[in-house]
């Protein structure tokens, strides 16, 4: 996780696995990142370009976490569930075993 800058802000979508909140959280800490700055992912708010989503992937029985960068922000309008994510692009950047 050598490019990773653990200093930035991290986005975590659990996917309505609210189950696996704790755990994912301890895992990113786990990896360097910082309690404070592991944020849950909300429709209505979007990072900054550098930020990181962690995503627990596949839904709906993750096993890992996807690591991406933000790399553009977009304004858009929000749709359901995504909201203004929708105007998000993302680089996957590394993944992390839950």
């Amino acid at each position: 996780m050598s490019e990773i800058d653990t200093t930035k802000d991290v986005y975590l979508f659990t996917h309505g696995r609210m189950d696996l909140q704790t755990k994912s959280i301890e895992v990113l800490v786990a990896k360097g990142f910082s309690k404070d700055k592991i944020f849950s992912a909300l429709p209505n708010k979007v990072g900054s370009v550098g930020d990181y989503m962690a995503m627990l992937w596949m839904p709906p029985n993750p096993d890992h976490i996807k690591i991406q960068k933000i790399t553009k922000v977009e304004p858009v309008e929000p749709v359901g569930m995504i909201g203004l994510w929708k105007g998000v692009s993302k680089d996957d950047i590394s993944t992390i075993p839950l």
